[in-house]
């Protein structure tokens, strides 16, 4: 009789959630038989970069930064979808780097578009 061919994968995936569980088991005996039970106030404050937390938390930022942030994200996304096509470039049919030369036609549109708009001057 032959074993099902999932039965090896349902084997490691069961063996890795016992080993993940078992860890959190030891990390969780260990921090209660070993570790220190010291309350206080100190321990229980809000610890943020060493400083005592001063003011408001809610701080207005200029929409710029955001812009610029989204803009990065955008174009160095662009370098994931450019890597894969640059290293199989002369192996690809027609069809492929017509595709391509859309995509990066698309994203010098959405840069000249910033540009104009005047996104990308920091005042």
């Amino acid at each position: 009789m032959e074993p099902h061919p999932y039965t090896a994968i349902v084997w490691l995936l069961g063996v890795a959630i016992l080993f993940a569980l078992a860890m959190l088991g030891l990390a969780w005996a260990w921090s209660r038989w070993f570790a220190p039970w010291k309350p206080g106030d100190s321990k229980n404050a809000t610890y943020e970069c060493g400083l005592e937390s001063s003011g408001d938390a809610w701080i207005s930022y200029r929409s710029g930064y955001y812009l610029y942030g989204l803009l990065f994200l955008i174009f160095e996304v662009e370098v994931v979808f450019l890597v894969p096509f640059a290293v199989a470039f002369l192996r690809l049919p027609w069809g492929a780097v017509a595709a391509m030369l859309i995509f990066l036609l698309l994203l010098a549109e959405g840069l000249a578009w910033a540009w104009l708009k005047g996104v990308l001057t920091w005042k």
